[in-house]
């Protein structure tokens, strides 16, 4: 348990902040899950802006972003 008065707030703001990360990712893997299985360009454009959002706010590293995009774009020039 924290001691002192900051180390009080630094886990209160923690836990928020660890609330609104997972609720980002839950919804990044939904995208990507219904992109792989249906691969349109409306899916791909969404994806795309989820990614860049997380990788903006630092949810998921900027390479990581970058690769999946370029995964998912082979999947669309695939079909």
């Amino acid at each position: 348990m924290p001691i002192t008065k900051q180390a009080e707030k630094k886990l209160r703001h923690d836990r928020k902040r660890t609330i609104g990360t997972k609720r980002v990712q839950t919804a990044l893997r939904k995208l990507v899950k219904s992109m792989r299985n249906k691969p349109t360009q409306k899916s791909l454009t969404l994806v795309f802006a989820a990614l860049d959002k997380a990788a903006k706010t630092h949810v998921i590293h900027k390479n990581k972003a970058a690769r999946m995009k370029s995964r998912l774009s082979k999947l669309l020039a695939k079909k």
